[in-house]
């Protein structure tokens, strides 16, 4: 099950926030958590009459969406409100200073999906976010929607794996997104295609030439990966999918989602930070950039969703598979 008790939802009155702002509420309806709704003001000035005023023309504007929302369908269950105008030198540092001060369990926020020239010189506020939170972020893209309406249904879970403790978080956090919202799994190994050039020497060029089973024998390691992860008795009726492919984890992961008709994708980020972060990225960051889908990242040491039991088995898990 997921602990859920605050999430916050980031909002720039943009489509892409209008999406995060559905699957939020929807979240929040279903687990019960208080929704935080923040508007995060870029200033470098002092704050003057005219600053007071825009605030209150925003807290306004976001209290008539909420509104809007909320007295649509009141059915699924009125959701526990907060908002704010919160300011710093950068969106990013005030939602992060926002999540700090109120112990926020999960952000959902938008991201535009910048490319090239201008993601390097704009940055992106969600990738930041991504970086630095110590939470769970679970970043949306897409269309303009009504706030009011329903986000489009969740039905499968990709989750990208490398064998580690890490990805096993990621995939019981998927698992406990899942449960709470009737939806299947599909577990996802990429085989890195990429040698060292010192096996070149020897003729070998591929993966294959080193192993001609070894898609064979990932896809049974995966089977057993999953099975001993998700021993949870909650969990024992999730219908799990598995899949093993050979090449860049960093395109097939995002490519491979939208053949499986993939609806979120669910991953453990290791959060680095610095020059190589900067030049390279992630993994984690290049699917959430490329996506269309939903992504939850998960952090890793961060803050955990998951309710106390199965963070328990989690740990246990982990320390068992330590040499």
């Amino acid at each position: 099950m997921l602990d859920l008790n605050h999430i916050l939802v980031p909002r720039d009155f943009s489509s892409t926030s209008d999406r995060a702002l559905q699957y939020a509420l929807d979240w929040a309806r279903r687990t019960g958590a208080t929704l935080h709704v923040v508007h995060a003001k870029v200033l470098h000035q002092n704050i003057d009459q005219e600053t007071v005023e825009a605030e209150r023309g925003t807290m306004k504007q976001l209290r008539e969406q909420l509104r809007h929302v909320q007295g649509n369908d009141m059915s699924k269950g009125a959701v526990d409100l907060k908002e704010a105008v919160v300011r710093d030198v950068a969106a990013a540092p005030a939602i992060l200073e926002y999540t700090e001060d109120h112990d926020i369990d999960l952000i959902v926020m938008g991201t535009h999906g910048r490319r090239g020239m201008r993601r390097m010189i704009m940055g992106s506020v969600a990738e930041e976010v991504v970086r630095y939170a110590a939470c769970p972020v679970l970043t949306v893209r897409g269309e303009p929607v009504d706030m009011a309406d329903a986000p489009d249904p969740i039905q499968t879970i990709g989750v990208p794996v490398d064998f580690s403790t890490h990805s096993r978080e990621a995939l019981l956090h998927a698992a406990a997104v899942a449960d709470l919202l009737d939806a299947d799994l599909f577990v996802h190994h990429v085989l890195e295609d990429t040698l060292h050039p010192a096996f070149y020497v020897g003729g070998v060029q591929s993966v294959h030439d080193i192993d001609p089973d070894i898609e064979t024998k990932a896809l049974a390691k995966l089977d057993r990966f999953v099975e001993e992860a998700l021993q949870v008795p909650a969990y024992k009726d999730i219908v799990v999918r598995t899949r093993v492919d050979v090449g860049s984890a960093a395109r097939l992961i995002s490519k491979v989602a939208k053949e499986e008709d993939v609806d979120l994708v669910a991953m453990a980020t290791h959060g680095r930070t610095g020059g190589t972060t900067f030049r390279l990225g992630s993994v984690t960051e290049k699917v959430v950039r490329h996506t269309r889908c939903p992504v939850l990242t998960v952090k890793v040491h961060g803050r955990s969703l998951l309710a106390t039991e199965e963070a328990a088995a989690d740990a246990s898990a982990a320390d068992a598979s330590t040499p």
